[in-house]
């Protein structure tokens, strides 16, 4: 990848996928932390091919809300 090359929402998304071992459901289950709500069929339509007629790009909102349940997740508040 060269310097002006940047990654998609989408592969920044799938790279945390496959790095942290999530499926579908751990996944839906992070959102949850961040209260965003999606449905399997919305979050299978972020993995396939952007040539697919069912690909969604995956907007910043979705992103942050997914790095900020991660967040929520392994970094639970000290009281």
């Amino acid at each position: 990848m060269s310097k002006d090359e940047r990654l998609s929402n989408n592969e920044v998304l799938r790279k945390i996928r496959i790095a942290m071992n999530y499926r579908d459901d751990d996944m839906l289950n992070i959102l949850k932390y961040a209260n965003f709500k999606l449905s399997k069929g919305e979050l299978s339509a972020l993995f396939r091919k952007t040539d697919h007629r069912s690909y969604k790009p995956c907007g910043d909102q979705l992103l942050r809300n997914f790095l900020q349940g991660m967040v929520k997740k392994y970094r639970p508040e000290v009281k």
